[in-house]
């Protein structure tokens, strides 16, 4: 009953909302800000709402502190707890845990196809049927739109859906969508920008599945803990 509460008064159902309904399988998304204004939160928010309503999620980390990445997790996970009664905390932690997948990977030193294979063994040979990958720490500037193309193939035909965290220091264009994906934009369905406001960080959905959008605040972090506000 506890984690039904907590799958229905999460902020994640607002951010749904403003996306028409969420990402879908074969669907990629981009949270978009300059470095430490709250993607990796965004991002393990997300994997950890799913996880909460049962499904299994692939976490890539391409940062070199992707320890981190854990912590964050940890961390998400007790605030998600802190205001409720939880008297199955640690058995319910364990099943977050079981459904969960972190992988650490060097962009220079491996190649999209080793990950996509190492990705479907897991998926398909190995019965992990995860419902999102989550990819964080990505480096834009040495991408191409092959590599992407073929991963949104690689999605529709599992089922996933996949978001990714972008750094962006005001680079973007007259849409709000970073230059350094200009050359796939066709290939990513939503795009999420991150923004200081003093008070807290603005959330703005730009490209919503085919449609731009300007300056519409959707939602709000708070800037202590990153976390998204109810």
């Amino acid at each position: 009953m506890v984690k039904d509460e907590l799958i229905q008064r999460s902020p994640v159902r607002a951010f749904e909302k403003s996306i028409k309904g969420g990402l879908k399988a074969g669907e990629l998304g981009l949270v978009c800000s300059p470095p430490g204004l709250g993607k990796t939160s965004v991002l393990v928010q997300i994997a950890l709402d799913k996880l909460l309503q049962g499904k299994k999620i692939i976490h890539i980390s391409f940062t070199k502190h992707s320890d981190y990445v854990l912590v964050w997790y940890e961390d998400i996970f007790n605030e998600f707890i802190k205001k409720k009664s939880v008297g199955n905390e640690r058995e319910l932690k364990e099943d977050l845990d079981r459904n969960r997948i972190l992988l650490k990977f060097n962009q220079e030193g491996v190649t999209s196809d080793v990950i996509r294979n190492s990705l479907k063994a897991m998926i398909v040979e190995g019965g992990f049927k995860a419902d999102a990958i989550i990819i964080d720490g990505f480096d834009f500037s040495i991408a191409n739109r092959d590599r992407f193309a073929t991963l949104k193939e690689f999605a529709q035909e599992l089922g996933l859906c996949v978001w990714y965290s972008c750094s962006v220091q005001n680079d973007y264009d007259k849409n709000r969508v970073p230059n350094a994906v200009k050359a796939f934009e066709d290939c990513i369905d939503v795009v999420i920008v991150l923004e200081p406001k003093g008070d807290h960080v603005g959330f703005y959905v730009t490209k919503n599945h085919g449609t731009y959008e300007n300056s519409t605040e959707h939602l709000r972090l708070d800037p202590k803990t990153l976390l998204m506000l109810e």
